[in-house]
């Protein structure tokens, strides 16, 4: 039987999404899972798997077509297998074509071949870029193999042909999302802020000792991030209220603790999710932690790599920030900013001494939690802090 594949929705409130290139060719051999295409949404672009077996057929969509959710553009049969009857061409094929850009309609239209050439030398999120920026691809000299053209290569014809007098920057589908996901949130959540400065010196000193083993066993460098990661998730089983969410006037309780890490990307933001991170174990999550932050960065991240937050740490210490306070995404309830370790004088035994420290700013949705409640957790964590390997064991 015929399997149609549809334009998913991925986020709250999807309406459409853009088609950014097809990882698979018509009459091509798929298998469940593997990956079908890549879409775009206002968050990220993500790789979208084929949903069964079969080879696919009957595809109505190019690259560069914006598709309503639902919409079937393509089919997946058994060899042999008819087309079936709504797979045939009619008036929707023809307003989804109609939504490609002129210049990408003129290559659908009258040179597909030169379209398919053009697809296997340009990255997807160089394609995206140039969109975005407006930059003419066909003008582009690509650095990448074999040619390619590649996001710096973009960028760098961005920049070029960037005229002295513009006074504005428009904003890339990430940022937009972003600025307006910001804006409610500020508007519309009762943000309270707690603060805590804490000595560093045992995760610092965790990191050093549990890192030779992790890179061994796990082949990925152990960072501060994840050591926050599993700490945070521990501690957050025993303050449920924290990992909580505001929805529809009412508190619900999350049954997982998923732990949004924010990651920078080119034009905003991204949360990526390692999901139930207080059962996964340290170097797992440096695991996961470094495959999300790679494909975040190359722009493939998949739907479910974004999905399910239930509280999320943003950590700006690499870029040497002190402290700083972090905007609640909903329905969350609280988010956590952390800033960079530093030596700093501190009193120790009445003494002055130099200790590495670290300062944690806890932003909470005073609808689901209280300021007793939240600076509880807040000085369990910085306990948890101070014997992370005892906590991690």
């Amino acid at each position: 039987m015929a399997i149609s594949v549809v334009m998913p929705a991925l986020e709250i409130a999807q309406e459409t999404g853009t088609l950014i290139a097809w990882r698979k060719k018509e009459g091509e051999q798929v298998a469940k899972g593997e990956t079908l295409l890549e879409i775009e949404t206002d968050k990220a672009v993500m790789e979208i798997e084929a949903p069964g077996d079969g080879v696919l057929v009957g595809v109505k969509v190019h690259e560069g077509a914006v598709v309503p959710v639902g919409q079937t553009i393509a089919w997946i049969v058994a060899p042999g297998e008819a087309l079936p009857a709504e797979a045939v061409p009619s008036s929707t094929t023809t307003t989804l074509s109609a939504t490609v850009p002129a210049r990408a309609a003129v290559g659908v239209a009258h040179t597909p071949h030169q379209q398919d050439a053009s697809v296997a030398k340009i990255s997807p999120k160089a394609r995206r870029l140039a969109r975005e920026r407006g930059v003419d691809i066909s003008k582009v000299r690509g650095s990448g193999p074999g040619g390619e053209i590649v996001a710096a290569d973009v960028l760098t014809d961005a920049v070029q042909h960037t005229s002295s007098q513009r006074s504005a920057e428009p904003l890339t589908s990430v940022g937009r999302l972003m600025a307006e996901r910001t804006t409610q949130s500020w508007t519309t959540v009762p943000h309270f802020f707690l603060v805590q400065e804490i000595d560093a010196s045992a995760i610092v000193a965790a990191r050093e000792h549990l890192a030779p083993a992790i890179e061994k066993t796990n082949g990925v460098k152990l960072n501060y991030t994840d050591l926050l990661i599993a700490l945070v998730a521990r501690v957050l089983a025993k303050h449920l209220r924290l990992n909580s969410s505001w929805s529809d006037g009412n508190i619900r309780l999350n049954p997982e603790i998923n732990i949004g890490v924010a990651m920078a990307v080119d034009g905003g933001v991204v949360a990526a999710v390692i999901h139930q991170a207080d059962r996964t174990k340290l170097g797992e999550i440096a695991v996961q932690r470094r495959d999300l932050t790679e494909r975040a960065r190359a722009g493939r991240l998949r739907p479910s790599d974004i999905a399910g937050a239930t509280f999320t740490i943003t950590n700006l210490g690499m870029y040497n920030v002190d402290a700083f306070s972090a905007i609640i995404t909903p329905p969350q309830a609280a988010i956590l900013a952390v800033g960079r370790i530093a030596d700093r004088v501190v009193p120790v035994n009445r003494q002055p001494g130099i200790r590495p420290m670290m300062t944690l700013t806890l932003s909470c949705d005073h609808r689901v939690t209280d300021g007793a409640t939240a600076a509880t957790f807040l000085s369990d964590v910085g306990e948890a802090f101070g014997e992370p390997e005892k906590q991690l064991s």
